[in-house]
């Protein structure tokens, strides 16, 4: 029997809507992930990026559980001596709550260029609306 193995012609990538009201942060990045890289299909294929692309809402309403909202921090380095920044959870959430979720999706995808290109297919909001409606995307339930 021979495995299947899908080609870039082959595919033909969905748009879904993610509403993240609610919802927690680790447990939604995690099915972002599945989405972007094509897992949730049967057709997945490691080194062809069979995954649609992502549209998610209410970022700013995402939760988080235990003590992680005082605890957790984000950090950047910009390669200079004394260049380590360091920003709170609660912080990035009031400032930019779409970063949130992008940084939490973007470390659970590969890290490579095709990872890379899967991360450019998610879209991000902090209000209820989007402008992919012409991409008729299809709302998907977590």
């Amino acid at each position: 029997m021979k495995s299947f193995m899908a080609r870039k012609e082959d595919v033909s990538p969905a748009w879904h809507v993610i509403d993240a009201d609610g919802q927690i942060l680790g447990r939604l990045a995690t099915r972002i992930a599945m989405v972007l890289m094509g897992k949730d299909k049967p057709t997945y294929t490691p080194h062809v990026d069979t995954g649609g692309s992502v549209i998610v809402v209410n970022a700013e309403k995402i939760r988080i559980t235990g003590k992680k909202a005082n605890t957790k921090s984000y950090q950047r380095y910009s390669g200079y001596p004394g260049g380590q920044k360091q920003i709170s959870y609660q912080e990035m959430l009031s400032s930019k709550p779409e970063q949130v979720v992008r940084l939490a999706v973007k470390r659970m995808l590969p890290k490579n260029t095709l990872g890379n290109r899967m991360l450019k297919k998610l879209r991000v909001y902090t209000g209820p609306e989007h402008t992919h409606s012409a991409q008729q995307p299809v709302k998907m339930e977590l």
